[in-house]
């Protein structure tokens, strides 16, 4: 694999690798060991509509090969379904801010097996849950605004959860992964 302005990279069941390009605004899929592509998500140029990305960024992709992608420049969150032509918006997507519709530069997104969203909202400091259908998140860490305490997060920028439910933050602006029980 070559001649990919590379950001974020994710990993399905099949031993299918997705890529973010973030210069030609596309995610593409490679199959281990082929040096072949397929685009799966954009490739209509930068723009934001639909079928078009900003800079996207970091990726997740679910047991059905539905790729969710941050958005990053358009301050959403989008999931295509497998073999889709343009993505549906599953969080942000109300232009850059602070409310509970918006996302300022969205990160690691995560989906629970209950379809449950979670997103890095690395322009406001927090962690934000998304049910399926929701209009708005609900932010679950960092309502304390940003900074180094407890529930406070500086610029969150990959988040993952273990076989108990605790959720791991990358909090890149206090240099520190933080775990957090949210039962």
């Amino acid at each position: 694999m070559g001649n990919i302005d590379c950001w974020g990279l994710a990993m399905d069941d099949q031993r299918y690798l997705y890529v973010s390009d973030i210069v030609k605004h596309e995610v593409k899929r490679y199959h281990l060991g082929d040096k072949d592509s397929t685009l799966v998500v954009g490739g209509n140029g930068q723009g934001n509509d639909l079928n078009q990305l900003k800079e996207p960024r970091y990726l997740f992709v679910d047991r059905q090969q539905n790729v969710y992608v941050s958005d990053w420049s358009n301050h959403r969150v989008l999931k295509w379904n497998k073999d889709a032509k343009e993505g549906i918006i599953v969080a942000g997507g109300q232009g850059v801010g602070n409310a509970l519709t918006q996302l300022n530069h969205p990160s690691g997104p995560f989906v629970d097996m209950l379809g449950t969203f979670y997103v890095g909202d690395e322009g406001n400091h927090r962690i934000v849950l998304w049910t399926q259908g929701a209009k708005q998140g609900t932010v679950i860490v960092g309502v304390n605004g940003a900074g180094p305490g407890e529930n406070q997060l500086s610029n969150p920028i990959g988040l993952s959860f273990d076989r108990q439910g605790n959720l791991y933050v990358a909090d890149y602006g206090n240099h520190r992964v933080q775990r957090f029980s949210l039962e």
